[in-house]
């Protein structure tokens, strides 16, 4: 199997970048459920108060489709991971 394709894709990456996988030095969380499972979350450089709240990701993939976003909150007991909670517009 191609070693590209075992590889993580970051949100937000650019769909025709040859290399969407995470870049070293920065930090990131798994986002676990919902429209982007599997998906990585760039949290580089997010303040404590920051990584607490939820995070609405714009998505086309969600519910509500273009315009809409998914939410996904940081894991208490495991903190590596996001917990996806719902869609919104």
């Amino acid at each position: 199997m191609d070693d590209s394709i075992l590889r993580r894709r970051v949100y937000g990456a650019d769909h025709d970048d040859p290399d969407p996988g995470p870049r070293p030095g920065r930090v990131y969380g798994e986002l676990v459920g919902g429209p982007l499972d599997g998906l990585l979350l760039d949290v580089t450089g997010w303040s404590g108060s920051r990584l607490a709240e939820e995070a609405r990701l714009p998505t086309e993939i969600g519910r509500y489709g273009a315009g809409g976003r998914a939410h996904y909150r940081r894991r208490a007991a495991d903190p590596d991971r996001w917990d996806w909670t719902g869609d919104s517009r």
